[in-house]
């Protein structure tokens, strides 16, 4: 416990009394300080523990009973203080040259949400809407004026944004294996086996401090066209008979649609060989997704799109303050003390 006094001083020649000012946190008779508020913060967003357990283990460790709606309300409290944070995350990732972006589902009450991800390897903000598509990611507010490299799954949604784009070749490489052990198909593992040829090169080169040479990209490419171009007469073998009588468009097989989107998408697919700078995988974004979806098979699903909003504030500032090597505990105490830390575009040692 924390004990504050103020004085206050008569002046003897004139009589008027000067008060002195509490600590800007200090705005009651009695409440909690910031040592205590960055603790259920710290059990539930950080350690991913329900609002019962963490008040639980507060008790058994301090003595003292903080209720699961204090818990909420605290946790409320610091996405509040977190709000310019955000803002300046969020303007910084507008302007981050390589932008990794991802998406998976989410369950608050009785509804699918979606939970949306931008980051970078010091960066990361979080999203929550209902829905998937667009008009989550303009409500976010990042991608409408990136401008540079956004790395990605083959979603529709992304390529209506007018940056550069980058191809996750790690899931692609998952479905091309799919084609390949399902199907049968020889074109797909030739593909797969030359993604990792020439991310073997890049990584050679990065290494060397120097670039592919446009002979040995221009190699690449005419194999990569080679490969696609024996896999259009694999696929014909595979295509879907059509049923007698059915209107529309034919069904096509998977391995011809994955045919088609590698064709169409292949300055994307292979970003990572003209730029060195872009990753050969968007496995930043599913890292950064990954302990949001551990969340709710430890505590559940969110009950309200609130408290859905404000985890995911806090939880985006974790996982920043994380990425600059920070540590969590101390940096919660001050974003209740009102000094929160800023995060910027290069790394700052604590």
């Amino acid at each position: 416990m924390t004990e504050h006094r103020a004085e206050h001083k008569r002046c003897p020649h004139c009589g008027c009394s000067h008060p002195t000012e509490f600590p800007a946190e200090v705005a009651h008779h009695v409440q909690y300080g910031s040592n205590l508020k960055a603790l259920p913060v710290y059990f539930c967003i950080y350690q991913l523990l329900p609002y019962e357990r963490a008040s639980e283990m507060i008790f058994d460790l301090f003595g003292h009973s903080l209720s699961p709606a204090t818990v909420v309300a605290v946790t409320g409290a610091c996405s509040r203080n977190l709000t310019e944070v955000e803002g300046t995350t969020r303007n910084l990732l507008q302007d981050a040259q390589v932008l990794h972006v991802d998406e998976t589902g989410m369950q608050v009450g009785d509804t699918r949400h979606w939970l949306h991800v931008a980051s970078t390897d010091l960066l990361t903000s979080y999203g929550c809407h209902r829905k998937r598509g667009a008009q989550a990611t303009d409500a976010m507010g990042i991608l409408p004026a990136f401008k540079g490299t956004m790395i990605h799954d083959f979603w529709a949604p992304y390529f209506r944004y007018t940056s550069d784009h980058a191809i996750c070749n790690a899931r692609l490489l998952r479905e091309l294996q799919g084609i390949s052990e399902n199907d049968k198909h020889q074109w797909s593992e030739a593909l797969g086996n030359l993604l990792i040829e020439i991310t073997t090169a890049a990584d050679i080169a990065k290494q060397e401090g120097r670039s592919l040479t446009p002979e040995g990209l221009a190699t690449f490419e005419r194999q990569y066209r080679e490969i696609l171009e024996a896999g259009e007469e694999e696929t014909k073998i595979s295509e879907i008979p059509e049923e007698q009588g059915k209107r529309g468009r034919k069904k096509q097989s998977k391995a011809k649609n994955l045919l088609n989107r590698c064709r169409k998408c292949q300055g994307e697919i292979l970003a990572f060989a003209k730029d060195l700078t872009i990753p050969f995988t968007n496995n930043q974004a599913e890292g950064d997704l990954r302990m949001m979806k551990l969340r709710q098979k430890i505590s559940g699903v969110f009950r309200s799109e609130e408290g859905a909003t404000n985890f995911c504030t806090v939880r985006g500032f974790i996982s920043t303050i994380k990425k600059h090597d920070r540590p969590v505990l101390s940096e919660l105490r001050r974003v209740f003390g009102g000094t929160p830390f800023m995060p910027t575009a290069t790394h700052r040692m604590p």
